[in-house]
């Protein structure tokens, strides 16, 4: 799969390049109006130490894009190998809403955000900005809080759009 020079960049040949950048696996979790919204997403990115800033890409479609703009607050919980489960559910189009976090175990940030329970790390975040970008939208947040897990496994990683463990 190439594309001669002056023709375009092929979307299907795109994603199939950017799939052999092994990536991170997390889900964003907030709250919006009483509601958890939560998502499972592979773009995230350290941005600066000094203010401690990250940036993560979400589709402007997501009910999860709508609902941290609102709240102004997300969490993240950094997925463990034994979690691709919860990677796949949260990644599922369309499901329901109300009790979307019953299927996973978590606890409360001081942010009030859902945190996986079992996560490698957990992040919450305040969101300093958010950029229009094509069918996605750049959130740029300030970390409020990390913290890691006392147990260290294998981190769930997407590579070639399959789930894989690094240890």
């Amino acid at each position: 799969m190439s594309i001669a020079e002056g023709e375009g960049v092929d979307t299907g040949t795109y994603r199939h390049v950017m799939g052999r950048l092994a990536k991170g696996v997390v889900v964003l979790t907030t709250t919006s109006s009483g509601q958890d919204h939560a998502l499972t997403a592979n773009s995230l990115t350290s941005v600066s130490l000094d203010p401690v800033l990250l940036l993560v890409c979400v589709e402007t479609d997501a009910r999860f894009h709508d609902a941290a703009r609102e709240s102004g607050v997300f969490g993240i919980s950094i997925l463990a190998s034994d979690q691709r489960a919860l990677a796949s559910w949260f990644a599922t189009p369309g499901r329901p809403l109300p009790g979307q976090m019953d299927r996973a175990p978590h606890h409360r940030g001081e942010s009030g955000v859902a945190l996986l329970d079992g996560s490698l790390a957990t992040l919450e975040c305040d969101v300093r900005d958010v950029h229009p970008a094509g069918d996605h939208a750049i959130f740029v947040a300030e970390v409020r809080a990390a913290r890691l897990a006392a147990d260290p496994k294998a981190a769930l990683v997407h590579f070639r759009g399959q789930y894989s463990a690094l240890a």
